[in-house]
């Protein structure tokens, strides 16, 4: 008889924004043709730029043509868009081979398909209040999880700890759902403690491009030693605008080597058995973004959202709500007000002024009593939702 991965079973019944869902549907159903505003999920309210929609076009009429035409793509990505991102970290002072950068469609994916290098006794560390799909992809794998609490007491950006070790480190900078970013310091004692305990750091870079302040690093990499013990996962679905085009990159340093393998050798193992690469137009896309212009031009749909985080961060500083994140970060973490409950305010603010955000509990236990607002809405909705918001709580 077949066996199943029963691990299935030992995950929660729904996931975190299928419950949102469910209860904005409830509330439409009784409210048709209610405005919501909505600050919840983390997708993008901004078209791709035209320098990325201009490379598209291109690249479909190279499709049209004999000459032009190309089919399977390197299953670790084309050269022109490894050579492109290799310049990108090179402009940070990070200087990569062009083979230790890995195309895929999306940090999402790679951050699931990564756990195939790690036998399954490995045990993971998640930094509470957290993304769910870490808890979730190591729940089906069967691994052991480790949770390290962090709160207002550490701006939700805690040190490593010598009672909580484990193989596997999960750290998100800037953060998902929090908006904490680590400093060079805090994030090289990660990396010290990493090296010195023979764990992997997996990196989660998607929000780096929201950093304005330029002593803050962009890349684990930036950091001595981060190359013997980090994996850094990027996308272009926040930097971009690629939420619904789906493009990412992942840096896998040659100099990591754990139980006498090569980490790198490993992954190219994995990706040409297991994949057929990402298509042609769509790295052709990817490449625009990281040309002059296409820098330029996500920069100014960037500066749009961060414009949105600082209208909301003035409404809370006016309420005197505490919160962190936001001007480094597109989301914008707070503390419940009146020692309310997360899904208390949640269902308060969408019924009482129709605004929708995040319940914090829904990322960890460390996130009772907190929430947390998207800046990815459009300007427009954002002010309402703050002038409301502010009415509400005043």
């Amino acid at each position: 008889m077949i066996k199943m991965n029963t691990h299935y079973a030992e995950l929660k019944d729904s996931y975190l924004f299928y419950n949102i869902s469910q209860k904005i549907k409830a509330y439409l159903d009784k409210n048709p043709g209610e405005p919501l505003y909505r600050m919840g999920i983390g997708d993008v309210s901004l078209p791709l730029c035209d320098t990325v929609i201009k490379a598209l076009h291109e690249a479909v009429e190279d499709q049209s043509k004999k000459e032009t035409f190309h089919g399977y793509m390197p299953e670790c990505g084309a050269p022109f868009l490894r050579e492109i991102i290799a310049k990108h970290y090179a402009s940070r002072g990070v200087m990569l081979d062009v083979d230790e950068v890995f195309v895929s469609s999306g940090a999402s994916d790679e951050l699931g398909d990564i756990l195939d290098l790690f036998d399954r006794s490995s045990t993971a560390l998640v930094i509470e209040p957290t993304y769910p799909a870490y808890v979730d992809a190591n729940v089906m794998a069967g691994r052991k999880i480790l949770h390290l609490a962090s709160g207002e007491e550490n701006g939700f950006l805690p040190r490593p700890d010598e009672d909580t070790k484990a193989d596997l480190i999960y750290i998100c900078s800037p953060n998902n759902p929090t908006g904490a970013v680590f400093s060079r310091s805090q994030l090289q004692e990660w990396v010290d403690f990493a090296n010195e305990n023979g764990s992997v750091i997996l990196f989660d870079a998607a929000y780096e491009a929201f950093i304005e302040d330029e002593n803050l690093p962009h890349s684990i990499f930036e950091l001595e030693g981060a190359k013997t013990c980090a994996i850094e996962i990027c996308s272009l679905s926040k930097t971009a605008g690629f939420t619904g085009t789906r493009l990412g990159y992942t840096v896998i340093p040659k100099a990591l080597n754990r139980d006498g393998m090569n980490l790198n050798s490993m992954w190219v193992r994995n990706r040409t058995t297991k994949t057929n690469g990402v298509s042609y137009i769509l790295q052709k896309g990817g490449a625009a973004v990281f040309t002059p212009e296409g820098q330029k031009q996500i920069r100014q749909n960037i500066q749009v959202y961060k414009n949105n985080a600082k209208v909301l961060m003035e409404a809370l500083d006016s309420l005197g709500i505490w919160y962190c994140g936001g001007k480094n970060a597109p989301y914008i973490w707070l503390k419940c007000p009146n020692g309310m409950g997360s899904w208390e305010f949640f269902d308060y603010l969408l019924n009482e002024i129709q605004v929708v955000g995040t319940p914090g509990e829904g990322f960890g236990a460390c996130g009772k009593g907190y929430f947390r607002f998207s800046t990815f809405g459009s300007p427009e909705d954002t002010k309402e939702a703050a002038r409301r918001l502010c009415e509400l709580l005043k």
